[in-house]
């Protein structure tokens, strides 16, 4: 009996022992913290960007009624070198980049008198260079996400000129020649940013970053001028300048030391194996389409000069009239898309459609006769545009949470409106336009209607961050523009309107987003986008009149030129 109990304790025993063990293997191990990536090492790499700048020119001869800022949108190209030391999340480094510049602006300048010949002021850098230090802070499990601010030295070369207004169809304004004072000059300056970058493999990372830079400038020589009446001669003096940008660029860099098609355990090069049900992914190596729908508020601007030909033989710098169209606030409401396939091409669009009831145009003219400067201002109204962009390309890189390519594409934009009211800000003859009955406000004098096409050439990249939070760009440069408008003065006794045609040019698209994915499909963001376009500055423009029943079309060379830039929030929704 008490070898029966004994067996009965030890088999009791034996099997709450088992059970311990195993119920001691059914736990879940004990997680192990994944190892911090480290960005510690040097990189190179590339990038593109765009966005605005502006050159200042100092008017020494007085507070100007008009001008003095010139616009110069600038898209960049070029490359960065750099290296990182990290100590626990914190990041510091150090970066040297350089950037080629395509970039043009022109505006009125020295406008400090109507009884004074204005001049034409046009600038545009050509090179940017920086160098930098990095301060970082390396997000989520494994520290790929690396969001930073930078601080440092920037360099430039602004190119253009000043020229005066003082020649006619004679070649002189009341017996004085035209004379220009050009510059080109490098010059140091600062500047600071804030970017993120996104570990893709062990070997590539993307860096989304916006940019500040400001720089003073040489003292230029002011041309001598024409004053009448009475008739006098403003001598030569010194304009000093100064230049700043506001940028945003997309960088890929390669880390050294790494094999360049080595990949994460945990997020392959290849999105054919990437499995996420709850989360979301970028691809995941099949078909996709994302869609949704966009509201853009923007502020536009067009500018055209008007140069009578034969002013000028073989020259259009120096405008005799310029409409300079701005502060055109509009919203807009659009629709976008993205399909990709199993082999990395996508294709990609958005269609839009705005309004805008604000603004103002100035009508500037000099050295027409008896007329030194001339400026009068209007409001405007009924304003409409219409866009779109449609582009093709391929992901050179592109993993489950990543994708970086290549496009090519076309885009087209479209804007109308009505000039109302007329006041006349400068002017030195008692007939100028808006004198007399047509300083009525409200009264319609006038109609404005540009159409842009023009194709596009950039990269594009996207990638997740902190697992919901996507940020993404592109980055588009215009090799070429076509033009064509229409412009209607209705202020004159005769009908008259001006057909506008330009092509040649440039111009750049950029836009960046970023978003966060409430599920694994739908998602909303807010972002930023800015658009210029220009065209050659000998264009072409036809004045057409109908004077007693006789019909007149004369013609002339014209340059234009348009801006709109602005925020977004969007909403979309992701097919896989």
């Amino acid at each position: 009996m008490r070898f029966e109990v004994l067996t009965w304790w030890a088999a009791t025993a034996a099997l709450v022992a088992s059970g311990a063990v195993n119920s001691t293997d059914l736990k879940p191990a004990a997680k192990v913290p994944p190892k911090l990536w480290s960005w510690t090492g040097g990189y190179v790499g590339g990038h593109v960007g765009g966005g605005y700048g502006r050159t200042s020119f100092s008017d020494p001869y007085g507070p100007s009624i008009y001008g003095d800022v010139v616009d110069t949108p600038a898209f960049l190209a070029g490359g960065q070198l750099g290296y990182n030391w990290q100590r626990d999340r914190w990041v510091f480094g150090v970066e040297l980049e350089a950037s080629r510049a395509v970039s043009e602006g022109t505006n009125t300048c020295l406008a400090f008198s109507s009884v004074v010949v204005i001049a034409t002021c046009n600038a545009g850098p050509s090179v940017l260079a920086t160098g930098t230090a990095r301060v970082g802070y390396a997000f989520g499990p494994q520290g790929h996400t690396l969001a930073y601010v930078k601080g440092g030295a920037a360099w430039q070369n602004n190119r253009g000129a000043i020229t005066n207004h003082n020649e006619f169809r004679d070649g002189t304004f009341a017996g004085y020649p035209r004379h220009t004072t050009q510059f080109d000059y490098g010059r140091f300056g600062g500047t600071v940013g804030v970017g993120i970058e996104q570990q893709l493999t062990p070997a590539w990372s993307v860096k989304f970053e916006y940019d500040y830079m400001g720089f003073g400038g040489p003292g230029v020589a002011t041309p001598p001028t024409v004053q009448r009446p009475p008739l006098a001669i403003i001598p030569t003096s010194t304009s000093r300048l100064s230049s700043d940008y506001h940028v945003g660029k997309v960088g890929l860099n390669y880390h050294f030391g790494v094999d360049p098609t080595a990949e994460w355990a945990d997020a392959p090069l290849h999105p054919a194996t990437a499995t996420a049900k709850a989360k979301p992914v970028l691809s995941t190596g099949g078909w996709s389409l994302e869609g949704g729908s966009r509201v853009w508020l923007s502020r536009g601007a067009f500018q055209w000069d008007y140069t009578l030909a034969p002013r000028f033989p073989g020259d259009a710098s120096v405008p005799s009239s310029r409409l300079t169209y701005q502060g055109l606030d509009g919203v807009s409401g659009e629709m976008f898309g993205r399909l990709d396939s199993p082999w990395g091409i996508f294709l990609k669009g958005n269609i839009g459609l705005g309004r805008f009831n604000r603004g103002k145009m100035n009508d500037e003219d000099s050295s027409l006769g008896e007329l030194a400067y001339s400026n009068a201002l209007s409001g405007q109204a009924n304003g409409r545009f219409t866009y779109y962009t449609a582009d093709a390309g391929y992901d050179f890189l592109r993993g489950s949470i990543y994708r970086v390519g290549a496009f090519v594409g076309w885009t087209s934009y479209g804007q109308k409106s009505d000039s109302i009211g007329c006041v006349q800000t400068a002017s030195s003859s008692p007939g100028s336009p808006c004198t007399g009955p047509f300083q009525r406000q409200g009264q319609l004098i006038g109609t404005q209607d540009t159409n842009w096409n023009a194709p596009r050439i950039g990269l594009s990249a996207e990638t997740l961050v902190l697992e919901r939070w996507r940020v993404s760009a592109d980055m588009a440069y215009l090799p070429w523009t076509d033009f064509s408008g229409r412009d209607n003065h209705l202020l004159r006794a005769e009908t008259t309107f001006y057909d506008q045609r330009g092509d040649g040019g440039g111009g750049l698209q950029v836009e960046g987003a970023l978003s966060y994915f409430l599920t694994k499909n739908v998602s909303i963001g807010v972002g930023g986008r800015y658009w210029s376009m220009w065209t050659k500055k000998d264009s072409d423009v036809i004045y057409n009149a109908n004077l007693l029943g006789t019909r007149v079309e004369d013609p002339a060379l014209a340059k234009y030129r348009m801006e709109r830039w602005g925020t977004f929030i969007q909403a979309s929704y992701k097919f896989d």
